[in-house]
């Protein structure tokens, strides 16, 4: 059941003593697994609310907070953005709703991210070659999970046959998918930390600055492609030249010569994956929805080709032979099989970048986000007489963050700005622009 903000407001009364919200608006996120919240406090101060829709989903926030704990002061310092400290917890049933202070920044669309200047391509290149350099200790000593290249690859390929068990994937997609995860040539990569849900929703930007990274749910040791599936999505390969230039300036280690080609296939196979979670969530919008763009990219690379992802060319079906016809039934010489048009040829083994035959930037629902528009948005003020929240839920009493997770008080300080209340809320304020203050509650 969905909660609306003012319930995720009374939530987090209890997540974090002491805190008094004044306005609240929602706040973009996935809508499948997740309510969220933006908050603005009495004392001016910003928090964000996320409340798991599904066991599935509190599963990955307790991991998220467990990976956060895990970034120690000294990491974050050398990351050349912010990463979100979690403020409080709070259990009902057995779904866990947790609390983050608030981080500067706003959300981009993928148009607005690839219109954006040379300084942001820069920006983001460098946010992601900073992930991908993070010490591997960071994720075996949080215990989560690490996969070599063989591994990986075999997951893929594991996740392939689940998606064909459903007899919804069009027959040109599986061959094509399967092809390029059996070509063991693409898949010779050094596996690194990868973020694993890396989308524009998880950037924060700030002008031409990211300034924080959020979403830490699907930490790993893996393929770096996953992270820049969203960007090769958006077919702007201006920008996404800019941005891997700055990427592979910025790594210590080279990447690969087939970088983008796994990335490309991750961006399309984010669509079977997303038709496999609606089919397990019994959800016939996600299911439709999975068919219909499915349907689409196939037709698309039927007719254009699609973007390169793997190093052998596809080798084309086999054309029966036309039916023999005698020469007193044919006017001329012997029919022979069609002239079928020449598959992909071989292609360079070099990073290649992904060419705009094929438009997948709206194919994405598993890593695409999209934000809610300023005047979607209904701001519901927090009413006087509301007190705080319902103590009928079961254990509604605030969860023990533990304080080597969280780090002291300077350490929020420093993610959150100065100490002290906050400057008022502009309309230049891109980040809460939903929030409509109201009078505190009389004490």
């Amino acid at each position: 059941m969905r909660r609306e903000p003012i319930e995720l407001a009374a939530v987090a009364t209890a997540a974090v003593p002491g805190l008094s919200p004044t306005a609240v608006s929602s706040a973009p996120d996935d809508p499948a697994d997740f309510d969220s919240a933006l908050l603005l406090d009495s004392e001016g101060k910003r928090w964000r609310v996320r409340s798991p829709r599904h066991a599935e989903a509190s599963t990955r926030l307790e991991t998220e907070f467990l990976v956060l704990r895990a970034f120690a002061p000294a990491i974050r310092a050398e990351l050349p953005f912010l990463m979100p400290t979690v403020a409080g917890t709070v259990r009902q049933q057995n779904l866990t709703t947790f609390v983050y202070s608030h981080l500067s920044g706003s959300t981009r669309t993928v148009e607005e991210l690839t219109a954006g200047s040379r300084r942001l391509a820069k920006e983001i290149g460098t946010a992601l070659a900073a992930i991908h350099d993070l010490p591997r200790a960071l994720v075996n000593n949080a215990d989560l999970p690490s996969y070599t290249p063989n591994e990986f690859r075999q997951r893929r390929l594991n996740e392939l046959d689940m998606a064909a068990t459903t007899g919804k994937i069009p027959p040109l997609l599986l061959r094509r998918w399967e092809h390029a995860m059996e070509d063991v040539s693409l898949w010779r990569f050094n596996p690194c930390v990868v973020h694993g849900d890396l989308h524009e929703d998880n950037l924060l930007v700030e002008e031409d600055r990211v300034t924080a990274v959020t979403g830490w749910t699907d930490l790993r040791i893996g393929d770096p492609a996953d992270d820049l599936a969203w960007l090769v999505a958006s077919n702007e390969q201006d920008f996404v030249d800019a941005v891997v230039r700055h990427y592979s300036e910025h790594r210590r280690d080279a990447p690969d010569n087939h970088l983008l080609r796994r990335a490309a296939l991750s961006a399309e196979f984010a669509l079977a994956q997303y038709l496999v979670k609606g089919i397990a969530a019994n959800d016939p919008v996600m299911i439709s929805e999975a068919e219909s763009m499915l349907s689409t990219l196939a037709d698309d690379i039927a007719e254009y080709g699609g973007q390169p992802i793997s190093v052998e060319p596809l080798p084309q079906p086999a054309t029966p032979p036309a039916p023999a016809t005698s020469p007193a039934d044919s006017d001329g010489p012997t029919a022979g099989p069609p002239n079928h048009a020449a598959g992909p040829g071989p292609v360079s083994p070099e990073l290649i970048p992904a060419p705009a035959a094929t438009d997948v930037s709206e194919q994405m629902p598993a890593v695409h986000v999209t934000p809610i528009p300023a005047d979607a948005v209904h701001v519901t003020p927090i009413p006087a007489e509301d007190g705080p929240a319902s103590t009928d839920a079961p254990d509604t009493r605030p969860s023990p963050v533990p304080q080597d997770g969280l780090g002291d008080q300077d350490s929020a300080d420093t993610q959150d700005g100065p100490s002290g209340p906050q400057p008022p809320l502009t309309a230049d304020d891109t980040s809460t622009t939903a929030l409509t203050i109201v009078e505190a509650k009389a004490p």
